[in-house]
């Protein structure tokens, strides 16, 4: 392995740590109370090198945004390729959402984090074309209708909010329904 190899290959894990990190400091305080300070300690670094990653906060919120959706979309895609009819894709895509929120309860806080940041005319417009793309792509690996996926991001958002603020008996119907 060359060197140049090592240190790209180094580089990628350190950008990783940092997301890690600030998916934690952007899920626990949200876009304008995070503090890129608390994001170099957690990762391990000095806060000049976050900025030799991203060019400003707002960048690596929404690098760290866009690595949450991506992981909801992967994991959508790939549940809704056994086949069936759009509402057995959707029930797939429920339970592979409902693992996601549990095994990794700060991606689930800063998907709200992103929506409450939303009023931010800097942030607001990538959090949209995110979600509606995101809509969209469960909307072709499903199969389904716009209203039926319409429904299952709104059963989404109660069980994102439920789990929140740690009411699971209020979304215990919907999970028993969209995950079996």
């Amino acid at each position: 392995m060359t060197a140049a190899l090592r240190t790209r290959q180094s580089s990628e894990v350190r950008r990783d740590q940092v997301l890690d990190a600030a998916t934690h400091e952007f899920a626990t305080h949200g876009y304008h109370a995070a503090s890129t300070a608390a994001i170099a300690k957690l990762a391990g670094i000095s806060q000049p090198y976050i900025y030799a990653l991203f060019p400003n906060k707002r960048e690596l919120f929404l690098a760290t945004h866009a690595r949450m959706i991506d992981r909801l979309r992967e994991a959508f895609v790939e549940a809704a390729r056994g086949g069936g009819d759009p509402a057995e894709r959707l029930h797939r895509m429920g339970s592979a959402y409902k693992i996601l929120i549990n095994a990794n309860r700060d991606d689930l806080l800063l998907q709200m984090q992103g929506h409450a940041a939303a009023g931010d005319p800097e942030i607001g417009p990538e959090v949209a074309i995110a979600f509606r793309s995101l809509f969209h792509d469960v909307l072709r690996a499903s199969g389904g209708g716009e209203e039926e996926v319409a429904q299952f991001f709104a059963c989404g958002m109660l069980i994102n909010v439920t789990t929140a603020l740690e009411l699971p008996e209020i979304a215990a119907p919907i999970l028993d329904v969209a995950t079996g």
